[in-house]
């Protein structure tokens, strides 16, 4: 099995090469996190059926983050975010075909992209689904490789705050080709036959971690046993 992907994070940061139309409500800080909103009331998920449709799997997803940054509507990125065939995710290389065939090895049957933003915070998840747990496992780690070689970061697997079969990367700084408007957080997790990517751009990087911590806990605790 090949591990040559797009790094996935990559995509996530386009939201930040182009303003958004609208202006920061009072409640949104322009360089950083909006203030805390109170959490959406947790769905249990180990019950959940395992998606079938693109609309089942999109009612797995987070409906808000905990820095209270507002939803990006998906028609506003480019490409949009929201539903993610097999044919999209390819896309994002320069050879599509070569990139759905590799996707096809990991067994990718669908995905969704969401994001939040408000200046240059910003905070996206993507979640993927495969035919089985050893697709899913492998896309994450050579996902996670990838984007450690694009960013130039450090993989730091298993890390205190996030379960187990999540890894972390922390950058401080980024060159600014790779559209980081801030210190970012960035995690890739395997779920049974789910992958979560989160990625967080905010002020400090003690609140990209706290906001990625969060992120990535309430989005695997929505997700169904497999």
């Amino acid at each position: 099995m090949t591990s040559r992907l797009l790094p996935r994070a990559a995509a996530a940061m386009v939201v930040l090469l182009a303003p958004l139309g609208s202006g920061c409500s009072a409640e949104e800080a322009p360089d950083g996190p909006a203030a805390p909103r109170a959490a959406a009331s947790p769905s249990p998920s180990p019950t959940a059926a395992v998606p079938s449709t693109p609309a089942e799997l999109e009612s797995l997803l987070v409906a808000e983050v905990p820095s209270g940054l507002p939803l990006v509507p998906d028609a506003e990125l480019d490409p949009p975010a929201g539903e993610k065939t097999i044919d999209d995710v390819a896309r994002y290389g320069d050879d599509a075909a070569h990139q759905r065939q590799v996707l096809e090895d990991y067994g990718y049957l669908r995905g969704w992209e969401r994001f939040w933003r408000s200046g240059n915070a910003l905070t996206s998840v993507f979640i993927d689904q495969f035919r089985d747990a050893d697709g899913a496992a492998a896309y994450a780690e050579d996902l996670a490789r990838n984007d450690a070689e694009y960013y130039g970061g450090v993989l730091h697997r298993a890390p205190g705050d996030l379960p187990a079969n999540c890894v972390l990367m922390v950058r401080d700084d980024s060159p600014p080709q790779h559209g980081l408007a801030g210190p970012a957080a960035f995690a890739w997790c395997a779920s049974g036959v789910f992958t979560v990517s989160v990625a967080a751009v905010a002020g400090s990087t003690a609140a990209a971690r706290a906001e990625l911590t969060g992120v990535t806990t309430r989005q695997l605790d929505r997700l169904p046993e497999s």
